[in-house]
């Protein structure tokens, strides 16, 4: 299961937007606002409460947004400063800039342009940013990255050793290059797998060790690429369904991973999520403790206890010879 945007950087990018775009249009409906932003009209009229307690330090009269909903017309009567363009300070300019050097130094990036008109603009209109004494170096996996990136270049096959985290084991397989691609903060080797003979995604701090072929890549005519504008894990009907009931502290996994239903009619929400394989599953929720309670599938149950029985036999090992000993002193 990988990670992809979540539920609160949507509303956040939204939040963000519907300020200004009700500033524009005083007294629009709410039915039309929604169906502007993408939204229903409950996800919107949540939105719009959230905004009331939103604002600038201080958070008291004058400080937060406020507006008038007047049956199923909204207004925004005060805007807290959020129709003035945007100024950073000089710490919030260097962060950025420094998040922008590091965009660019990190290979395999598609936008390697975009990232540098954008740090262009911000260090020309701030000034002393620009010859800032800051250096960033990406740490690990540069020198892997690098070379990946440069055997990708050279047009030849690799063979790769490779940790699969869903299935927790580690295979060597011989791959197509096709292209280098960062999704949700990872970099990723894309190319057409011989082992599985299908196009795949292989993270590349992953790839444990690889080696550069003499034989040239080949994928074949079929090796299609992987649609990566929604994330790279795609759920579908083929893959196990897992229902679970979540207390507060485990709510963080519907904001975290894709899933498909969540019902808060209780203090524990029942949540449905599909994965690719139920061995990821049991080794990630016997980890969550009190929080989550597993509901089904009936064979995921049954690994976890299985597991659970485990670890307590190894528990009781150690007492057992501890007393076989004592005994035959």
């Amino acid at each position: 299961m990988s990670t992809q945007r979540t539920p609160s950087a949507d509303r956040l990018g939204r939040l963000l937007n519907l300020v200004p775009y009700l500033l524009a249009r005083p007294g629009i409906l709410i039915s039309e606002a929604a169906a502007d932003l993408g939204v229903t009209d409950k996800q919107l009229r949540e939105d719009l409460e959230l905004l009331w307690v939103c604002g600038l330090p201080g958070y008291g009269p004058g400080d937060l947004i406020d507006m008038a909903i007047d049956g199923d017309h909204v207004t925004i009567s005060h805007d807290a400063g959020m129709d003035k363009p945007l100024r950073l300070n000089p710490d919030e300019a260097l962060a950025l800039v420094v998040a922008l050097r590091m965009l660019a130094e990190t290979p395999g990036i598609g936008t390697r342009d975009g990232i540098e008109r954008a740090l262009a603009k911000i260090e020309n209109a701030a000034g002393d940013l620009a010859d800032a004494p800051v250096a960033v170096r990406l740490p690990a996996n540069q020198k892997k990255l690098a070379a990946i990136r440069a055997a990708v270049d050279s047009g030849h096959a690799l063979r790769l050793t490779y940790y699969t985290s869903a299935r927790d084991e580690t295979t060597d397989r011989v791959v197509d290059p096709m292209r280098m691609l960062m999704v949700g903060g990872f970099n990723y080797l894309e190319a057409w797998c011989r082992r599985a003979e299908a196009t795949r995604l292989f993270r590349i701090d992953r790839i444990d060790g690889f080696t550069e072929l003499t034989e040239p890549s080949a994928p074949p005519v079929g090796a299609v690429p992987h649609d990566v504008s929604g994330g790279v894990f795609h759920p579908g009907p083929e893959l196990p369904l897992v229902t679970l009931r979540v207390g507060r502290g485990g709510r963080w996994i519907t904001e975290y991973y894709p899933v498909e239903q969540v019902l808060k009619d209780s203090p524990e929400w029942l949540v449905t999520m599909r994965v690719t394989d139920l061995g990821w599953a049991q080794r990630f929720l016997a980890g969550q403790g009190r929080d989550v309670t597993v509901i089904g599938p009936p064979e995921l149950l049954d690994r976890i206890r299985a597991q659970a029985a485990t670890a307590l036999d190894q528990y009781a090992a150690p007492h057992a010879l501890g007393a076989d000993s004592g005994a035959g002193r």
